[in-house]
């Protein structure tokens, strides 16, 4: 593709383009009673979480990144009556309500909005009594023995976490089918983006941006636990909302089709405390990576798979390693891979600064990255290490679970 409009060929390129979610009233559906079902263990403070989101997006402008809003694009992509209505289909039948008879009452009300109104609506989630069912229509049974809960359509509070519905790689994206009901129905707005953004969407056939792995599959992946290691070498994550086979899938469809020929598959403990793989490993310069120790042996091991092209489709040849260090060294020709521990190595620090993030720093150049400011002794560690550490508030943003990675989707980075 000339003039692509995704280039991801690293995690630590200079970060020229990214997209964001601005919290939205999404964050005000949530309920002590809701929480576990939308997957948060706390309630962000709305108005606090956007301060501290606009300062985390003037801090990557500052940097000369353009900083692109999901919402924005979603409804930019909406620019006729018949994709629209296209979407909201799509959209309804994501949320299992494609056979109930409130449904083309439902479809009404989203139809009369424009674009953005309906991107932000269908965001912030659909309350029973905001949707009038007239006369005649009637409601099914379970409607009566669901009255006790608000919605028809669920809000989606994680969509500030844009890096997981959706991942760039190399000229190419994955659009991820989502471990969790709460939060399947967020790649239909990058499926969207990428098939009809003036921005993104082919101009001739052909043309179109590569689709490595998409929201179709039968196996979930996630964003977080995609990482680009170099042009030919990626990092994914096995863990709670990444599988085996998820991985399996992208890795043919990468080696038949792009310059990446090897995967790291590397195993980390099924708990959401440790999520997605950039909540415990992430990559900030040529030589220099974030761990949480909690992940590792005594002696420094873990499980992980190389995965390489073998030349016959489908099958891959697979080493198993366990030693994190030589691996990085040897995939990446590097002499010394040095590893900086989450907490600077203190077993409390590294678990309570994990938990809020501390290692899921943002390179947006090689050797400067973006954090939260409360994981003090992480960040003391990584400045020892050479590294320029921009700190961010993450007081409200934080109770969602991710940090500063999880909250962006690079889709353009200079080659290194």
């Amino acid at each position: 593709m000339s003039d692509t409009p995704i280039n991801i060929k690293s995690e630590i390129g200079k970060l020229k383009t990214v997209v964001l979610h601005r919290p939205g009233k999404e964050l005000e559906g949530l309920a002590p009673e809701y929480l576990e079902r939308l997957l948060f263990d706390d309630i962000p403070y709305l108005e606090k979480a956007q301060e501290e989101h606009d300062a985390f997006a003037d801090i990557l402008r500052a940097r000369d990144i353009e900083v692109l809003y999901l919402d924005e694009l979603a409804a930019e992509s909406l620019y006729n009556e018949e994709i629209k209505w296209r979407f909201i289909s799509d959209m309804v039948r994501a949320s299992k309500q494609g056979e109930r008879h409130i449904t083309h009452a439902l479809m009404r009300y989203l139809g009369e909005m424009k674009p953005l109104d309906l991107v932000r609506k269908l965001m912030a989630g659909v309350k029973k009594y905001e949707v009038e069912v007239p006369e005649g229509e009637g409601h099914q049974l379970n409607y009566y023995f669901r009255d006790d809960y608000p919605f028809i359509l669920d809000p989606m509070p994680n969509l500030y976490f844009t890096r997981d519905p959706a991942a760039a790689i190399g000229h190419g994206v994955t659009i991820n089918k989502m471990k969790f009901a709460a939060r399947r129905r967020e790649s239909l707005f990058m499926e969207y983006i990428m098939r009809y953004h003036p921005r993104f969407a082919a101009k001739i056939p052909g043309d179109e941006v590569p689709v490595w792995f998409d929201r179709y599959n039968k196996f979930s992946m996630e964003g977080g636990d995609e990482l680009v290691l170099s042009k030919n070498t990626m990092a994914i994550g096995v863990s709670q909302r990444t599988t085996p086979e998820a991985i399996e899938k992208l890795s043919a469809k990468l080696f038949e089709f792009s310059e990446f020929n090897k995967i790291l598959a590397i195993e980390i403990p099924d708990t959401r405390a440790f999520m997605h793989l950039d909540t415990v490993f992430t990559m900030i310069d040529h030589d220099k990576f974030t761990v949480h120790p909690a992940i590792l042996t005594k002696d420094g091991h873990l499980n992980i798979y190389i995965v390489e092209d073998s030349g016959i489709p489908g099958r891959p040849v697979i080493t198993h390693k366990t030693d994190l260090k030589a691996v990085l060294e040897e995939v990446l020709e590097i002499e010394n891979a040095v590893l900086i521990p989450c907490g600077d190595g203190d077993s409390l620090a590294a678990a309570r600064e994990q938990w809020n993030d501390g290692s899921n720093t943002l390179a947006i150049a090689p050797g400067v990255v973006v954090t939260y400011d409360r994981n003090t002794v992480t960040n003391e560690a990584l400045r020892r290490a050479g590294v320029e550490v921009i700190e961010v508030s993450g007081a409200e943003l934080g109770r969602g679970r991710g940090g500063p990675r999880c909250m962006s989707m690079p889709i353009y980075r200079e080659d290194i």
